[in-house]
């Protein structure tokens, strides 16, 4: 083969470390976004928290864009401008040969949009004191499973060696719902105890541990479940008798609320019904969740909407971040022309510092223009509600805005919008759309809420059907198949007409 040079033109797009971390911090959380400035502030000296409580933040600080921009020069190399692009770059220059590092005058002051101490509050006075409402056991602790609840109350419960066993057996047996996952006869196959005991033993040890919190744990099924329940409740609870008749033989009819045939079965009327079924509905058909309960997740959002007198205003949080800026002091620690380590050292840091302070203004910059243009419109949803949510797509806001569909998607990801109608997701606000008779578009945020309303004012003793909904759209100029409303009931967590019939 014939060895030959040849010229070509083409394109690259290089990413470099500063624009890879700029799209990072784009795609974070809160809460990451706020440990990924606390580490950056445990490792880079150059930062420091800003303690000037008059300060407007150096994120939204011309004077000082001008000053960090004034060193920086372009990551990618391109023949050509991108028009849409990622959020801009915060690389900063390489060379150091036009700044008197000897002057701390010549190193802005960088302090961005909130004090530390507005994000982690300061308890005040030694690290020994707490206030009085603070709970530090339900702060710090593990929350406690079903089998840690169980075996607890075992320990409280006197009990010979042998039955010990047997009980822990059922314990672990018991799933987190609250239901056995082994038969009785299972579990006492199971059991490795020198000397053999009978299976009357095991039933008589597991309905010791049925008597356990939370009540109807252990049970082998709903029926049983609902059962122990009912035995726990006083005996001039009212309509009890019936309650348990109801459970014991006609459950099934219940469940598929055959109430006509119900009542003729069980030989009750009407009023007697419906306390029998109020009853029922007061009982807990999944005991274990209520000690497997998650904790509470808080949302901090990262955009404010509030309405003034002529239009919607939006605005970051000023407590996302932490109000940090380059420390001035060892930024004049810099000698200009020395390679010696140190000074290396805190040339990178600075380098590094002016990296992170202008990926955080990117990303501010970013989150305000796409938060803006969502709210400019959806503004029928701010005013009206779900009904007036138009349909909308990531390439709606990306045109508007002039970034690429992948930027939008990331800075819409677990971020969150505060607005009087509550707190969503920025995702929340796109959806796909439906024609319309009139030639318009709904959206399937709307025809969601449009199925929710319709179902709400529904009779409950004919509850609408998938078909009667599709007719009834039909008639508002919303053309949607059955499988359709089927689909958006079902994300909706709505049970089918069947079972959402209820006694009036």
């Amino acid at each position: 083969m014939k060895q030959s040079l040849q010229l070509k033109m083409g394109q690259q797009l290089t990413m470099t470390p500063q624009l890879q971390q700029a799209i990072r911090l784009l795609q974070l959380s809160t809460l990451d976004l706020q440990q990924e400035i606390q580490q950056a502030l445990e490792s880079n000296p150059m930062l420091e928290i800003s303690e000037d409580d008059n300060s407007q933040g150096g994120l939204s600080s011309e004077n000082n864009l001008e000053a960090l921009n004034s060193s920086q020069e372009g990551p990618c190399q391109s023949t050509e401008e991108h028009k849409k692009t990622e959020p801009t770059d915060p690389s900063a220059d390489t060379s150091h040969d036009d700044i008197d590092w000897s002057q701390p005058d010549t190193i802005p002051d960088l302090p961005v949009d909130t004090q530390w101490d507005d994000v982690y509050q300061n308890t005040g006075g030694s690290a020994g004191t707490a206030t009085d409402d603070f709970d530090f056991d339900s702060r710090n602790s593990q929350s406690e499973t079903l089998h840690d609840h169980l075996l607890w109350q075992l320990n409280l419960t006197p009990m010979s060696d042998t039955d010990r066993v047997i009980a822990m057996s059922v314990i672990d047996a018991v799933e987190p719902s609250g239901m056995l996952s082994l038969s009785a006869e299972e579990i006492h196959a199971g059991l490795d105890l020198a000397s053999p005991v009978e299976l009357d033993e095991v039933m008589a040890v597991l309905h010791r541990v049925q008597q356990f919190d939370p009540p109807g744990v252990a049970s082998h099924d709903l029926k049983e479940c609902l059962l122990i329940q009912l035995n726990q409740l006083p005996e001039d609870t009212p309509l009890l008798a019936e309650t348990r008749k109801v459970i014991t033989h006609y459950l099934p009819l219940l469940g598929n609320r055959d109430f006509a045939q119900l009542m003729r079965r069980a030989k009750i009327k009407e009023p007697q019904l419906k306390v029998v079924i109020a009853l029922i509905q007061s009982l807990n058909p999944r005991p274990g969740d209520y000690i497997n309960e998650e904790d509470t997740q808080y949302i901090v959002p990262d955009v404010f909407v509030r309405k003034t007198a002529e239009h919607w205003q939006v605005e970051l949080n000023p407590d996302v971040s932490p109000n940090i800026r380059i420390n001035g002091n060892y930024a004049a620690l810099i000698k200009r022309a020395d390679s010696s380590s140190d000074n290396t050292f805190l040339k990178d840091n600075l380098q590094e510092a002016r990296w992170l302070l202008k990926s955080l203004q990117s990303r501010n910059e970013t989150l305000m223009k796409v938060a803006s243009k969502i709210v400019e419109l959806q503004q029928g949803f701010l005013d009206y509600g779900e009904e007036a949510m138009k349909p909308m797509v990531l390439l709606d806001i990306a045109e508007a805005v002039e970034m690429h569909e992948s930027t939008i998607s990331r800075v819409t990801t677990q971020k969150y919008m505060h607005t009087p109608r509550g707190i969503f997701e920025l995702k929340y606000f796109f959806s796909s759309h439906v024609s319309t008779e009139s030639g318009g578009e709904c959206s399937s945020t709307a025809i969601r809420a449009i199925i929710k309303k319709l179902i709400n004012a529904e009779n409950q003793r004919k509850p609408l059907s998938d078909n009667a909904i599709t007719k009834l759209l039909a008639e508002q100029g919303i053309k949607v198949a059955r499988r359709t409303i089927a689909k958006y009931r079902e994300s909706m967590m709505i049970p089918p007409s069947n079972e959402r019939k209820q006694l009036v």
